[in-house]
């Protein structure tokens, strides 16, 4: 029996760590809607919507009917005296008898209605919780927006690696088969040992980069995992490859875009920031009206020296009370004139922020289609760029071994090679991430 539970128990962790290890596959949406789902910042923007939601709740609850019950009970440990003339009981003139009035011991229980009839402050609150939401909503979708760029950011540098370990490794590859090559042509006499020496050089660089960028690859999964809202160390996979993703983000038509601003989230934002400055203006002035609130109270009352309270032949006197108060703001040593005008002057500024708002937000939607053409136009020109270097690099290679070119002339192009490839490479990269930042501040998903 012993034994079995053991097989069991080894069973039950073989499959937990079989799970734990299996890696999660991501294409680039699939990567996006898991992040817009589990990306903390993301998380805790749609916590923020909820948040206002039950503030604006709070707002409206203090204006409907409070409800409150106090239960008091007292007990003199030493009755209070008060002085009476004693002539009132048959003493002498100038005399005083010391009384104490009531009993030592009382009970009261009283509940409370009141309600809130007419208040400014109030009337301005419900209003601003409504743009306290929109707020909220609108700081969601900019943080929606930029987890998305996020996302695409760290899964186009994952790839980036992913390539870049392929390219160096096949570089290699063929540098060792030159570099042996090259030897054994050193070792019979019929080449200089430069040769080899160039080769051995060039061999080095390559190794370093590649150990560099096995490094950078370990760090890339990890900045994915957290942007995605995953486990720094989990095993993900990647679908998507960085070549058809570039063509896929090459849209020409995003180019000629309306730049409707009002539809660009800063714009949105900059625009509630006014409101809401509105409405603390409309605010300052309503602490000018008055304020009306009516009451409605009922109580019972008990008396005796012992503690006699829980008696059923114990007698409670009722009371019950209704009142209105009126709250008539006067003079106020100008404090309210002084609040008004800063009010104001904070909402002038909030106008001047949105005009600055539009006028950027031009600006950078111009430099972002500026900079998503180039990043177009310049991918297109290094991939021819690296045709042509491929080709001058096999042509030198084949006139080195062949002894028409030297050594130097064979690494030169290499080098050329090696610098074309990753520059093809990062304008892929550039081509994807251009075209985010061009959606996210276009606010346009495409």
């Amino acid at each position: 029996m012993k034994r079995k539970l053991i097989l069991l128990f080894s069973l039950i962790l073989s499959i937990i760590g079989f799970s734990q290890d299996n890696p999660q596959s991501y294409s680039l949406q699939e990567a996006i809607d898991y992040a817009l789902e589990n990306n903390r910042t993301a998380k805790n923007a749609a916590r923020d919507i909820e948040a206002a939601k039950r503030q604006k709740w709070e707002t409206i609850a203090t204006g409907l009917p409070q409800i409150s019950a106090t239960i008091d009970y007292n007990n003199w440990l030493k009755q209070q005296v008060s002085l009476i003339p004693a002539e009132f009981f048959g003493g002498n003139p100038g005399e005083f008898t010391e009384i104490a009035f009531g009993t030592k011991q009382s009970m009261n229980a009283t509940i409370v209605l009141n309600q809130k009839i007419f208040d400014g402050s109030y009337l301005v609150g419900l209003q601003s919780a409504k743009v306290f939401i929109e707020i909220s909503k609108n700081a969601k979708e900019k943080t929606d927006l930029e987890v998305r760029k996020a996302v695409i950011n760290a899964y186009g540098n994952v790839l980036l690696a992913e390539e870049s370990i392929q390219i160096l490794e096949r570089n290699l590859e063929v540098l060792q088969k030159n570099l042996e090559e090259t030897t054994k042509i050193f070792e019979n006499g019929l080449e200089e040992e430069e040769s080899v020496e160039q080769l051995q050089i060039t061999l080095s660089e390559v190794k370093s980069n590649l150990s560099n960028i096995l490094r950078l690859k370990i760090l890339a999964y990890q900045m994915f995992n957290i942007t995605i809202g995953t486990d720094l160390n989990s095993k993900t996979f990647l679908t998507d490859n960085l070549e058809s993703l570039t063509s896929q983000n090459i849209v020409l038509n995003l180019l000629e875009a309306d730049e409707n601003i009002e539809n660009t989230i800063d714009y949105k934002i900059a625009s509630n920031d006014k409101v809401s400055k509105e409405l603390l203006l409309k605010l300052e002035k309503s602490k000018a009206l008055p304020t009306l609130d009516a009451f409605l109270n009922g109580g019972y009352s008990g008396y005796s020296d012992q503690f006699t309270f829980t008696n059923k032949s114990e007698k409670w006197f009722g009371s019950s009370l209704f009142g209105v108060s009126m709250d008539i703001p006067i003079f106020s040593s100008l404090e309210r004139s002084a609040a008004t005008q800063r009010a104001n002057i904070n909402l002038e500024k909030a106008q001047e922020n949105l005009t600055e708002t539009e006028q950027k937000l031009k600006l950078q939607i111009a430099s972002a289609k500026s900079d998503y053409q180039f990043a177009i136009e310049d991918y297109e020109n290094k991939k021819q760029n690296l045709n042509l270097a491929q080709r001058i690099e096999k042509k030198n290679q084949i006139k080195f071994f062949e002894g028409i070119a030297s050594s130097f002339d064979l690494r030169q192009a290499q080098t050329q090679l090696y610098t074309s490839q990753q520059e093809y490479l990062q304008t892929m990269l550039n081509v994807i991430t251009k075209k985010a930042e061009l959606e996210t501040v276009l606010n346009t998903i495409n």
